[in-house]
């Protein structure tokens, strides 16, 4: 563990997988000697002092952040502008604001303006998730050995991105600072656009005849396992994504139907050199993934 020099209070806006995550490393590395929660849904609030993930939780957005040296919020992208507006009045001055969101250009676009003068805004994407959502799915090791890349804005307080920065170090993720676009581009391709791959996919085969949906169910084979499971993940959340991504999103979309449609044609016409190339440029990204202990 880092040495990392403790926030005195901190708040979670929104206590999905990755807020009761950040809640969780936070009581159990000692990262901030007392947690609030702010989350719209009242059954989140009281499941999450159940379990124990902080000292306070309530609905009320603004009295929730009152205080705190430090705010994560980690709400769908949709939501984004309305938890600022809630906020905004009520951040500390001093304070750091930042998140959890998919995408940045539109997290920027919708919480930045919220943000008063003299507090700092520090836009962040932990690269971590499973299917799972609410209080009880969050837990420690989410975040460790995963990149977690931030895209402060220009002029963005040198401090207060050392500060989140050294925060994610100390939750074990790996750190890396990007231009808003850029990020919103290179996630397009390795986290939305699979999701979308998946999503349409299960879509299809849910669109066959019932006795041959049936046989799918039946016998899928690990590759459309995994497809379910990514096709599982919060649907509020990846609605948002798509539509705060869509013009780097349906880029990679193009791309992929042009690659797609050679793959169709090699197959047609029985090109085996071209399909077998194809297979060992995919199995050289793998060796990549797992070479660089990502996969």
């Amino acid at each position: 563990m880092t040495d990392f020099q403790a926030f005195e209070q901190i708040t979670i806006i929104g206590i999905g997988l990755q807020g009761a995550s950040i809640a969780i490393n936070a009581r159990e590395r000692g990262l901030a000697r007392r947690i609030h929660i702010g989350d719209i849904s009242k059954a989140h609030c009281d499941r999450a002092l159940e379990i124990g993930l902080g000292q306070m939780a309530t609905q009320d957005l603004a009295a929730a952040v009152e205080g705190s040296d430090a705010v994560f919020v980690a709400v769908p992208l949709g939501a984004m502008a309305a938890v600022g507006e809630a906020i905004g009045p009520a951040l500390k001055p001093g304070a750091i604001v930042t998140d959890t969101g998919s995408t940045k250009q539109s997290v920027i676009r919708d919480l930045g303006p919220s943000i008063p003068s003299g507090v700092h805004f520090v836009p962040a994407h932990p690269i971590a998730g499973t299917e799972y959502s609410g209080p009880d799915a969050g837990f420690l090791k989410l975040f460790e050995d995963r990149w977690c890349i931030l895209t402060p804005p220009p002029g963005a307080n040198v401090a207060a991105v050392q500060r989140i920065r050294a925060f994610w170090e100390a939750c074990g993720s790996l750190l890396e600072e990007m231009e808003p676009r850029h990020h919103d581009q290179v996630l397009a391709i390795t986290s939305h656009l699979p999701h979308l791959i998946a999503f349409t996919i299960v879509g299809t085969a849910t669109d066959l005849e019932a006795q041959l949906t049936q046989e799918v169910i039946k016998f899928s084979a690990s590759g459309f396992r995994d497809f379910t499971r990514i096709a599982a993940s919060d649907p509020v959340m990846w609605r948002d994504v798509f539509l705060n991504n869509k013009e780097a999103l349906l880029e990679s979309a193009a791309r992929l139907s042009e690659d797609l449609a050679r793959l169709q044609r090699a197959i047609r016409w029985g090109e085996g050199e071209e399909i077998e190339a194809l297979i060992n440029r995919a199995r050289g990204i793998r060796r990549a993934l797992i070479e660089a202990k990502q996969a």
